[in-house]
């Protein structure tokens, strides 16, 4: 346990104690791999083949689930935290990206840049659209100034990127869509894996529907592939949209009062832990992106400040409509608000402990 007190654990010291957890051991990263694809494979397989629907839809929604975790691993491999410089790794991660929709040339520039200034306020476009921080690989953020001075167009566009709907057909809207297409029309010599993985995902279903029929794609493609993109875009929606988040200017900004002041603590129960593989220790995952998946526990027991620091959030319906009415910044405020509120009562943030830096 660390003996670093709150007062003194800041910037550099912060940085430091969460150092030695940024090492993985190569036997859990192989077991979890395994483990993990071995059962994603069995649940897949049996949604495809089993003969009574409803035992193939419960393996297929499972299987969703499975995906979620898949996908962190694939994420932990491409900060490279899970089987660093390991070219069989590297195969195995390379062609998930590709069937998750999610090429990894394009997610590893986006989310990287995406780590480097998360609650950051930065003068930053989508195009047409203003907004306050940067929205590459997140979701995007305007102020109330800015909602107040956007056209109706802006404002319609706005509302769809963070809508419900928006997360809830993130197979469609943010996989197909956001990461491979647009980047694939708008820059195609850097980003051709876009359009490779829209083709490799479109023909593993058109193969499966000419080859085994309609359903076969449906339980051992579709539906899973639809379940794990709706949870996984919702993860990161709440992992940076919550009452208490901090969007900094970028004289006041510092990495790690971003990491722990604009990311959250998504607490879960040990089963959800295991199926969203520990992302909900997304305040210590932005602190130091290198440590493996399975030793952020670890981390927050050690450091009592990530602990008492830590923005936390749940599963709770009323958690999760409240992140969903949370869609604007007031810079008077300095709190995130909705779309007709001026303020949100500041009583969250009382007593909250500070991270000095």
């Amino acid at each position: 346990m660390s003996d670093i007190s709150t007062d003194a654990l800041a910037g550099r010291q912060l940085l430091a104690a969460l150092k030695p957890f940024a090492q993985e051991s190569r036997y859990q990263s192989w077991f979890h791999v395994s483990l993990t694809f071995g059962l994603l494979s069995a649940l897949l397989v049996g949604a495809a083949t089993l003969p009574w629907w409803p035992l193939r839809l419960l393996l297929s929604l499972l299987g969703g689930l499975v995906l979620v975790r898949a996908f962190i691993l694939f994420h932990d491999f491409m900060h490279g935290a899970l089987l660093y410089r390991s070219p069989f790794g590297q195969a195995i991660f390379y062609m998930f990206g590709l069937l998750a929709l999610t090429p990894p040339r394009y997610w590893q520039h986006t989310h990287n840049a995406h780590h480097a200034q998360v609650g950051k306020q930065v003068a930053a476009t989508d195009g047409a659209l203003p907004l306050i921080t940067a929205d590459v690989g997140t979701f995007p953020l305007m102020s109330r100034a800015q909602w107040h001075a956007a056209s109706y167009r802006q404002r319609f566009q706005y509302r769809v990127m963070r809508h419900p709907v928006t997360i809830l057909a993130a197979y469609v809207t943010v996989f197909a869509i956001s990461f491979c297409l647009v980047p694939f029309v708008k820059a195609p010599r850097k980003y051709w894996d876009g359009a490779l993985a829209l083709l490799v995902h479109g023909g593993l279903i058109v193969t499966l529907w000419v080859l085994a029929g309609m359903s076969v794609a449906l339980f051992a493609v579709v539906i899973p592939f639809g379940l794990a993109a709706a949870v996984g875009a919702y993860l990161f929606y709440v992992q940076h949209t919550f009452e208490g988040l901090q969007v900094l200017p970028e004289e006041q900004w510092s990495f790690h009062h971003g990491a722990i002041s604009s990311s959250s603590y998504l607490k879960l129960d040990p089963v959800l832990r295991w199926f969203t593989g520990n992302i909900g220790y997304h305040h210590i995952h932005h602190l130091n992106a290198r440590i493996p998946f399975y030793r952020l526990p670890e981390a927050l027991q050690a450091i009592p400040v990530l602990q008492e620091s830590a923005n936390i959030v749940t599963l709770h319906p009323c958690d999760i409509f409240k992140s969903f009415r949370l869609n604007l910044w007031d810079t008077e405020q300095q709190q995130l608000v909705s779309y007709g509120s001026s303020s949100c009562s500041p009583a969250h943030q009382e007593n909250r402990p500070q991270i000095s830096g």
